[in-house]
């Protein structure tokens, strides 16, 4: 309950409007199918995302192919192969993620990285000064 309530605090609702507009006829790679993503994925309507599959540093090679909570599973070290369009980062500390994504997994490549939740501008800079 305590996810669904920072959801609500930081008006997710209305940020998840915003990024139906930005993945409009785009293909979507959730990374991070952790605690946030399953509340989101549970109280939310996402089926105006074209997602093409859930990726999260727990998969492997092995899993690829198989499902989670209907989605396709997508190794982090494939994530690039499939050249999506836009990866929504589903973890409350994304910093260092995006930057790692931008930096590595998809330098080069036209792959847009936002954050599926974004957290308020405080926490933001406690994330920076905490590194």
């Amino acid at each position: 309950m305590e996810l669904l309530e920072h959801l609500k605090k930081v008006k997710f609702d209305k940020y998840l409007n915003k990024l139906n507009k930005i993945t409009k006829n785009k293909t979507v790679i959730i990374y991070g199918a952790g605690a946030l993503f399953q509340t989101v994925n549970d109280k939310y309507d996402l089926s105006k995302f074209n997602i093409i599959g859930i990726s999260d540093i727990k998969y492997n090679q092995s899993d690829e192919g198989k499902e989670f909570l209907g989605y396709k599973i997508i190794p982090k070290e494939k994530m690039a192969d499939y050249n999506p369009d836009i990866v929504l980062i589903a973890t409350l500390k994304y910093l260092g993620i995006m930057e790692n994504f931008a930096d590595k997994i998809f330098f080069g490549t036209k792959t847009k990285v936002y954050p599926l939740v974004k957290v308020p501008y405080w926490d933001l800079i406690k994330e920076i000064w905490s590194k």
